[in-house]
């Protein structure tokens, strides 16, 4: 597991920032692109903190199936103001909003 330390949560908020708006990552795909592919809830535990590194789009990752946070209920309608759309069973459609960028 990934030593929680500066160097690696600025890593993770690095790629977060490169996030485009109108589209998501999830936590596991943030995690392989930083090299460390079996910690997507380190990922996420980085992003729980980032108010404290600065401004980050952090409303753009959901987890694997297109979940947004449940703790955070204006997720949704941030990715919505974003032009984000969702299933009918309130999911980020992945397959048309996911973000396909290389970091």
């Amino acid at each position: 597991m990934a030593k929680m330390d500066e160097n690696f949560a600025f890593l993770i908020l690095s790629i977060v920032a490169e996030i485009p708006s109108g589209k998501v990552a999830t936590y596991g795909q943030i995690a392989e692109l930083a090299g460390y592919p079996k910690n997507a809830r380190l990922v996420g535990r980085v992003l729980h903190q980032a108010d404290f590194y600065g401004s980050y789009p952090c409303h753009r990752v959901v987890n694997s199936q297109g979940m947004c946070a449940s703790s955070w209920s204006q997720q949704p309608d941030l990715l919505a103001g974003e032009g984000v759309g969702f299933k009918s069973d309130g999911q980020v459609d992945l397959k048309q909003y996911q973000w396909q960028g290389d970091f």
